[in-house]
């Protein structure tokens, strides 16, 4: 088999890690399956004669695919979807629950926090960190010299990893607090909950967070431990993450923010929740992946 089809064959092969790579530089399975076909329309219209690396070749047009997408987004100030708006159906073969599955194996709190990079950053960080481009090949993407392209995954990696207010036995013990907290919102266990926050707890929550007739703002460990049960449901997809430098919970079903939780913690309990649900306040936080 040879010609079109051997390339078409051949093409298939590599479609999983082609995919893979998509999916993590754009955050979307639908956008990434959009990318891989621009990418095979490319190749099938130039061909592959004089191409002695083939899968390094097709790793470069798809990430070319990918940068030219990230751009175009920004330039139209877009709000990027890491994950099918409004529960409408993915235009790949995979379902919402697949998405999930896949952003879970990626993690949530990285696909979040890919969105914040510039585009030619969040392409030589994925490309370099998960895939282990050499920067020589990355350079030749983003048409930067390799130097420059160092620079861009190195830049990419300190805004991933964040600055935490606290360090050490500090952020362990916001994070065990942070922890116990979501735990208990997931059980539904109401005496845990009240165990980790504090008496005098203030919870205050944006009005796109808020169903309509309820209070936006709450005080008191009982009447925060209420809100907390009401969230149970909610709280089985949540991860925790670096929002704003203290460990926070972000909630992103099928892979697209829809709500921070901002935490103060003092002395082992919480004493303060901020729950963000504006997308315009959202696109402010500052959020990082919170290391293991």
């Amino acid at each position: 088999m040879g010609g079109l089809d051997g390339l078409a064959a051949r093409f298939e092969a590599s479609r999983p890690r082609l995919r893979a790579v998509a999916y993590r530089m754009l955050g979307s399975a639908s956008e990434a399956d959009d990318a891989v076909q621009e990418a095979w329309l490319h190749v099938s219209r130039s061909g592959a004669d004089g191409v002695e690396n083939l899968n390094g070749w097709l790793m470069t047009i798809v990430a070319r695919v990918c940068l030219d997408m990230l751009r175009s987004r920004k330039s139209r100030r877009e709000e990027p979807l890491p994950g099918d708006p409004g529960g409408a159906a993915l235009t790949s073969e995979l379902g919402p629950e697949s998405e999930a599955l896949l952003a879970d194996s990626v993690g949530l709190a990285m696909l979040i926090v890919l969105d914040k990079l510039e585009p030619a950053e969040r392409v030589a960080f994925v490309l370099h960190d998960m895939f282990d481009l050499p920067f020589g090949q990355i350079a030749d993407i983003t048409g930067r010299s390799p130097a420059a392209a160092r620079q861009l995954a190195s830049r990419a990696r300190r805004r991933i990893r964040g600055t935490p207010s606290v360090t050490g036995a500090g952020l362990a013990r916001q994070r065990e607090v942070v922890e116990a907290f979501l735990a208990a919102s997931r059980s539904g266990d109401f005496e845990a909950l009240l165990a980790v926050l504090d008496p005098d707890v203030t919870l205050q929550a944006d009005a796109a967070a808020t169903p309509p007739g309820l209070p936006r703002r709450a005080r008191g460990a009982a009447v925060v431990a209420c809100q907390g049960l009401a969230f149970s449901r909610r709280a089985q997809s949540a991860r925790l993450a670096l929002v704003n430098g203290a460990v926070g919970v972000i909630l992103a079903p099928h892979g697209r923010l829809s709500v921070a939780l901002s935490l103060t913690v003092a002395d082992g309990k919480i004493t303060e929740m901020d729950v963000v649900a504006d997308p315009g306040r959202l696109a402010r936080l500052d959020l990082a992946v919170l290391a293991d």
